[in-house]
Formats: structure tokens, sequence, C-alpha cells
């Protein structure tokens, strides 16, 4: 409300500072609502290609509720654990700071890598500002091992590892098959073995499975 004793250019000052507060809280709601919105802001760098933006249409909806699978398969270098392992846990775990995720990659070396980089985004300032309830527990200082204060949790392991006691309402499987291993049947069934008898029965109801891999093999 404008006090007719104000200058104009205390009124102006005022206006100015009310239009960039309405513009922080706009941009703040469009990346809690739109995956691409908050890649931009978390990774100014960002160039967005088509299939960056097809991968974001998937992932929000699984986000939504709406798709309960997703695989996507594509070479090296085309972002995809960039998004699927790094920014979509976080952007996920800012929606909703209760949620349990477990992420597995083909050595737990790797898993634990992409947990330092979720952990390192959601304790920065300009992640806070836009997810303000997402803080983490106190007590967590592993990077690969953390819980949200919120009763959320992120759980780091490598294909093979034990599962038990652990339960997810979004498990991310990012290259199960190190190129390595892609050029034996065997790695293939200890892979498959190991998702049958862990992350397939530790999903909890109303769960999501994302899967992003190279395709080494027709297999």
């Amino acid at each position: 409300m404008t006090d007719p004793l104000d200058s104009p250019d205390e009124v102006a000052d005022r206006q100015l500072k009310l239009q960039l507060r309405l513009a922080q809280l706009e941009r703040v709601e469009a990346c809690q609502q739109d995956f691409l919105t908050f890649v931009r802001a978390m990774w100014p760098e960002f160039i967005a290609g088509k299939h960056h933006r097809l991968i974001a249409e998937k992932l929000e909806a699984v986000a939504n509720g709406k798709l309960k699978r997703l695989i996507v398969n594509m070479p090296p270098r085309h972002t995809k654990s960039e998004f699927a392992s790094f920014l979509f846990p976080a952007w996920m775990v800012g929606r909703n700071p209760a949620m349990k995720v477990i992420q597995a990659t083909h050595t737990t070396e790797l898993a634990v890598g992409f947990g330092r980089k979720v952990k390192n985004l959601i304790e920065r300032e300009d992640y806070e500002e836009i997810f303000p309830e997402s803080g983490l527990a106190a007590d967590s200082k592993a990077s690969g091992r953390w819980d949200t204060a919120r009763g959320g949790m992120y759980y780091a392991v490598g294909v093979g590892s034990n599962l038990a006691g652990r339960g997810a309402d979004l498990c991310i499987i990012d290259d199960p098959h190190s190129e390595q291993t892609a050029m034996s049947n065997t790695g293939f069934d200890d892979a498959w073995d190991w998702y049958t008898g862990g992350p397939r029965q530790r999903l909890q109801p109303g769960g999501a499975i994302v899967l992003v891999m190279t395709r080494w093999s027709e297999k």
C-alpha cells in the first residue's frame, strides 16, 4: 500500500521490490513444477536438445505418477546420467522430502559418486531457495547413504549389493553393466538375477523404476 507521504522515488523503489519478489516466486514455482526449468536453474550452461526434452517429458511422467517403469537406452555422453542420476533425484527429493531413493550402478563407487553430487546440490543455497523443506538430517555425513530431515532416504549401491531392509519409492539403475561385463553373458545374467531379487522386490507401493544405460548388446 502506498503512503501518500512517500516520495515518487520511494514509491518506485517499493514497486520494483514487489516486482522482483513476484518474479522470484514465479521462478521458484516454475522450477518446482517443470524439470527442465529446474535443470536450467541448477546448470546455467546447459543447452537443451530434442532428446533432452523427450527424456525430461518422460521423467516428469514418472514424477507425476503416470509412468512406473522407464528405460532410456542411449550412447555415452548424451547427458542421461546427469539427468537421471543427478538432477532428477535431487528434484524428486525437493518435491517430496520424505521420498526413499535407491541409486544403483555397476559399481558401488560410481553409485556413491552420484550420491555425493546429489547431496552437494541439495546443500546449495540456490537449491534451498527452490526447495526450502528439503534439508538433510543433521547426522547425514556419508555421500552414498543419507537422510532428509523429513524422513526421506538416499541409498547408493553397486549391482549385486545387498538391499536387505531397504525400500524405495524411486529406484534408479544407471548402467548396470560396464563395458567389460557387457562382453560376457554372465554379466547380463548376474545383473538380471540381482534386479529380480533385489530392487524389484524392494519397491514401495506405487514406486517407480528408472533404468538408463548404453545398449552394449542386442541381448
